[in-house]
Order: structure tokens, then sequence, then C-alpha cells
């Protein structure tokens, strides 16, 4: 039996995005359960950022519909559920780290007198306890990157959206955005992580959705061989596209042939 559709956290059906005569979205399918973690991988250029914001409700599709929590993603009250790391985020260098987060959390419909205690509790799950008094522009740009995490956070969203959340974070950074995933999914948040990394895919992602010039070529669930440490994807065709999404990675491809 299908789940209602308002506990759905995201479904999309047929996305297209045109920007003149190029289609930078192509058809894109895509459906999210609670607790499920699904990585959006590809290179640079193959509409990933593009399709997380038609999913948001940021950029309109000129073909098809996404839905968040079973209302349109242009819905403000479908995003209140909804926790968004942007590809850049930026703040006035003179804000604070903990007013940056009291103006999101009261967007994110915090309640006022719970503003002050949400933003502690977030900045020590990004590894920011205690820095929120500081000015923005004293941030390294690994401290500007966890503190759009705990933005993220703000909430108790049912659906976080990470684009790119491991860009200018150093391997512990990285080891912390990994942690936060993986408690996201044990209190069944269900997550959606956009990289072209596919070693970060595959350390927290249940599936992955292989995107390249628009469309997707497969979609998935990451396969981790015990003592291997190997991702597997099965695609129905093997092209010059799909090798450019795997390349510089360290991936063998391997032909099957019946």
């Amino acid at each position: 039996m299908a789940a209602p559709a308002d506990q759905v956290p995201l479904r999309a059906r047929g996305l297209v995005k045109r920007y003149g005569r190029q289609v930078a979205v192509d058809g894109i399918d895509l459906e999210l359960v609670p607790g499920e973690v699904v990585g959006l991988l590809g290179p640079n250029g193959a509409g990933k950022t593009t399709t997380v914001k038609m999913l948001l409700g940021l950029v309109t599709p000129d073909v098809g519909t996404a839905e968040l929590f079973g209302r349109p993603a242009a819905d403000p009250l479908a995003r209140r559920r909804v926790g968004y790391l942007p590809e850049t985020f930026e703040h006035p260098p003179w804000s604070r780290g903990d007013e940056v987060l009291a103006m999101h959390a009261r967007m994110a419909g915090v309640a006022p007198e719970e503003v002050h205690d949400a933003a502690t509790r977030v900045l020590a799950r990004v590894g920011l306890a205690g820095r929120g008094d500081q000015r923005v522009g004293g941030y390294s740009k690994g401290m500007r990157q966890r503190l759009a995490l705990a933005v993220a956070l703000l909430g108790e969203p049912g659906l976080v959206v990470l684009d790119e959340p491991t860009s200018a974070l150093d391997p512990i950074g990285r080891r912390m955005v990994r942690d936060v995933v993986h408690g996201l999914r044990a209190d069944g948040v269900a997550v959606l992580l956009n990289s072209h990394l596919l070693g970060e895919v595959e350390q927290v992602c249940d599936r992955v959705v292989v995107m390249h010039h628009g469309h997707v070529l497969a979609d998935q669930p990451v396969s981790l061989l015990a003592g291997g440490g190997e991702v597997r994807l099965t695609l129905d065709v093997v092209d010059d596209a799909a090798l450019a999404v795997v390349a510089g990675h360290g991936v063998v491809a391997h032909h099957d042939h019946a």
C-alpha cells in the first residue's frame, strides 16, 4: 500500500528545465521515503543543482511536478519541513553565527522561546559549540560550511537537502558530515545529497541517482561489499556519457555480456 502523500518527503515526476535552447534537466523522476539517504551523483554540469532547485520550489520547471510532503514544492508551508544546505551560503561578515541561526530558526517556525536552545544544539552537532558569538567574517571557509549545515538542521526537518556538503571541509569535517547524515537516517529523516564525489556517496547513501547532461543514467541501490569497499552501479547502457560520470574516481568499468 502506498504511503499517504503527506508522509512522502519528496516526489517528483517528469521534471524538465530549459534555458534557451539548452536542456538542463530532461524528464527527472525521483521519490524519497522517510529515513532514506539518496545520492544525486554526476559531474559538474550534469543538472544536479538545477534539479535540486526545482525539487525545492526555487526554480519553476517547464514541465513536470515536484511535491514536498504532499504539497507543491513552491508552497512555503511545505518548505518549512525541509532543511537545505545550498551550494553557496553567504551572510554579512559582521553577523554573528548565533544571529544567523536565530534568523533562520524563525523562518523555520521554531518558537521564539526555543530559538536559543535550538541554535546551541545545532552548533554542537556540527562542531561549532561555543563559536556562535563570533562574527561570520572571522570564520574560516570550513567553519562557514559548518554553519550552513547547522542552518539546515534547524526546526527538526523531515527532509534535508545537502548540495555539495563537504566542499571546503577537511577530513575531520567530512567525517562530521557523514555522522550527521547517519544520525538523520536513524531519526527517520530523508536526506538528498548532491555530490560529484563517488566516495562521498558510497559512504552514506542507500541509493544513488546518476545524472549526466540532464538525464538519469541509473537509479540503483548502493551495494557496499564487505572488505572490498566497492560501489556497484548496474547500467542498462554503458556509453561515453556513462563512463564520463565515473571517470577520475578510480572506478573500473566491467562489461557483462549475456
